[in-house]
């Protein structure tokens, strides 16, 4: 039994040495990240292991229909997902495509492995294509309204991000993937502006809302980090509300100009290895963003 260990604390410099030593050298030295939590990195689970061997054995009948042989594929393929074997899984979901095209939920992830690879207009095809077999699809809406963002194409990322929002006012990582795309359309006053008034009309039961404060500034850092450690009930808890805390404070650092610490923000998000998170997925995507950045800036 793991009681006490789930909750880590480790001096920011040694957070830091993630980044790399040119990258810690560039920090402010004003952070005030005096100290951070750390949870341990998820493992594979006996379950998952398990449902694996279980899938492999069925994948040997010879009575299968095709549309089983999906479904099977597709479920390895989330299992692989949640694992971070995401070529493995990826193969899995085109498998499964081949024995059932008819399927939204396999066009949606494929569309965010687009997205992660930043190949956005085929991102964009996926994402059409599961909300023409299910018109009803909120993961694929949202997911679309991403990759639009990270693609630049701020108007109809607002667009698929606001009616998404409107579908669940209540949702708090809703409203926050829309003030992103609010920061970039308009500016961060006014968005968080919008932010704070989306967030006063919330029923405030969402735990994502304690990143809305943190963005309109009603909680500082050093709170909303002894937040975190405070309510996990346990370390797979604690590491999923890192991975997300830690993503969206590097959103924030980057959006100020602060690349280094953002750079450091988004390993540490990565971290705890909960690779089914969308904050998981697109901080490797922010990393590239951000080197590319860097290799583009005149040298001083």
């Amino acid at each position: 039994m793991r009681k006490n260990r789930w909750l880590t604390f480790t001096l920011v410099g040694s957070l830091l040495l993630l980044s790399g030593c040119a990258s810690t050298s560039s920090v402010s030295s004003a952070q005030p990240w005096h100290l951070l939590p750390m949870a341990e990195p998820l493992q594979p689970t006996t379950q998952q292991e398990v449902k694996l061997a279980r899938i492999d054995q069925l994948l040997t009948r010879s009575d299968l229909t095709e549309k089983d042989r999906a479904q099977i594929y597709y479920e390895r393929g989330l299992v692989n997902d949640s694992l971070g074997l995401r070529n493995l899984a990826r193969l899995d979901f085109n498998r499964s495509l081949s024995f059932n095209p008819a399927q939204p939920d396999v066009f949606n992830i494929l569309g965010v492995y687009f997205t992660q690879s930043g190949l956005y207009d085929a991102a964009y095809e996926a994402f059409d294509s599961t909300l023409e077999l299910d018109e009803t699809h909120q993961f694929a809406e949202r997911n679309r309204g991403i990759a639009l963002y990270y693609g630049g194409r701020y108007e109809l990322a607002e667009r698929d991000l606001l009616k998404h929002y409107k579908d669940n006012t209540h949702d708090a990582y809703r409203a926050l993937w829309l003030y992103l795309v609010e920061v970039e359309k308009d500016g961060d006053v006014l968005a968080r502006e919008r932010l704070a008034s989306r967030y006063q009309a919330s029923d405030k039961q969402d735990w994502g809302w304690q990143i809305a404060r943190l963005y309109i500034r009603d909680v500082s850092e050093s709170e909303f980090f002894e937040n975190i450690g405070r309510t996990s009930r346990d370390n797979t808890q604690l590491a999923e509300r890192l991975c997300e805390g830690y993503f969206y404070l590097a959103k924030r650092y980057q959006t100020m100009g602060d690349y280094r610490s953002a750079e450091a923000l988004y390993k540490l998000a990565m971290s705890g290895n909960v690779y089914d998170f969308v904050e998981h997925r697109y901080a490797m995507l922010e990393l590239g963003l951000i080197a590319q950045k860097m290799r583009q800036a005149p040298s001083s």
